[in-house]
């Protein structure tokens, strides 16, 4: 059984959340920690988009704004999701780890097995998504619109969002798990044509996610969920996880990519 770090970061600004996931992208990559399974919240809420993806005429940030949210543009892809009220994930480990698939897709069956256990743990029946091939939404930018392969479902609803990225031989994959989901805080998040629109987009949200809370019968915490997504990757992967705390230094490193990356409008708004 390998032996994985677990990095328990808490809530953190939207910055500090997308630099510690790159900084412990470098530090495995330069060999000064094993894999990693990192928890986090987000605090203010932020909105993150894809690295590919259009901010102008797609988010609304008066909106964001208005619900005083941060905006982040995210190193993997995908569309924007609202991290509000909910578990974040994220796994950093090496393309060449003997457990991991060479494909992206085959990957995320991998690493989703983890996400399958944690919705176990709760009482909840998830299963892997199998995509029909029919994923556009119109061009929505809400993430949680469609899942894509291997996302977790539960009756056919989207109850967990992931993107992965490669880069320099190391795999990112981060994660959504709403525990409460506000859709109309969500959709005041993007543009649309008109408000006709918008709200026949809100009323359908509900037939496409769900949230934890709207699955249990007793709602749960952030703490809660933790502990059992913890206990969901240490079986689903067969690893054991040792808690890391990062130095002074090491954050003092996280910090300067932050302020140097993710709080700057050329990242955030560059597309």
């Amino acid at each position: 059984m390998d032996t994985w770090y677990f990095v328990d970061s808490g809530h953190c600004t939207p910055a500090i959340n997308m630099a510690l996931d790159e900084a412990l992208m470098n530090w495995h990559r330069q060999g000064k920690i094993p894999p990693v399974i990192r928890f986090y919240g987000w605090k203010p809420a932020g909105l993150s988009v894809g690295y590919f993806q259009k901010v102008k005429g797609k988010i609304d940030l008066e909106g964001v704004q208005k619900h005083g949210y941060k905006l982040v543009r995210r190193q993997t892809g995908g569309r924007a999701v609202l991290h509000d009220n909910e578990l974040t994930y994220s796994v950093i480990v090496s393309e060449d780890h003997k457990d991991m698939p060479a494909s992206v897709k085959e990957a995320y069956l991998v690493l989703s097995k983890g996400l399958l256990k944690g919705f176990t743990n709760l009482g909840i029946q998830a299963d892997f998504a199998i995509p029909d091939g029919k994923l556009d939404v119109a061009g929505s930018a809400v993430c949680f619109e469609e899942p894509s392969w291997y996302e977790l479902i539960v009756d056919g609803k989207k109850a967990a969002g992931s993107a992965q990225t490669r880069k320099k031989g190391v795999i990112l994959q981060h994660g959504s798990i709403p525990i409460d989901v506000d859709d109309m805080k969500l959709f005041d998040m993007f543009i649309y044509k008109n408000e006709r629109i918008k709200e026949r987009a809100r009323k359908a949200f509900g037939d496409k996610a769900v949230a934890i809370n709207q699955i249990r019968e007793e709602t749960v915490g952030f703490d809660e969920t933790k502990a059992a997504f913890k206990d969901g990757f240490e079986k689903g992967l067969n690893i054991h996880l040792e808690p890391f705390e990062l130095s002074e230094e090491q954050w003092q490193e996280v910090k300067q990519i932050a302020e140097e990356r993710y709080e700057t409008d050329d990242w955030n708004y560059s597309r």
